[in-house]
This record gives structure tokens, sequence and C-alpha cells, in this order.
């Protein structure tokens, strides 16, 4: 993905987490709050997957974690 792009669209999502959150403490029932919450968290898992490109991470599997790393 092109870097000026990417960086857009991470900052596109950290002003949406921001927005998303201050609606959360604006919210006053319950269903309105879960409403909320539920787009938070994709949100947020968004924001997360786009930083970890940024990073240049690959995301890793948990069997792969427990692997035996070679020393050699």
């Amino acid at each position: 993905m092109y870097l000026p792009a990417l960086a857009k669209d991470l900052y596109k999502a950290q002003q949406e987490v921001e927005q998303l959150e201050r609606e959360l403490k604006l919210a006053t029932s319950v269903a309105a709050q879960d409403k909320v919450k539920d787009e938070l968290r994709q949100v947020n898992a968004e924001l997360a997957q786009l930083k970890q490109i940024m990073e240049g991470r690959k995301e890793h599997s948990r069997a792969s974690l427990y692997k035996a790393k070679s020393r050699y």
C-alpha cells in the first residue's frame, strides 16, 4: 500500500476513535452505549491493524509463536 494513503487512513481511524469515545461519554441509554461500544471496538481493531502495517509487522498465528526456534 502507498505510504501517504496509509498515513491518511491511520489518521482517519484515529479521529474516528476519538469521535466514538466522545459519543460514548455522551450516550445516555444502555442501547446507545452498546451500539457505540461495538463501533468503537471495530474501529480500534482497524486502527491496530493499520498501526501494524505502518510499523512493518505481520500477524503471527498462535502456533508459530510456540514453535521451537532454530538457533543456527
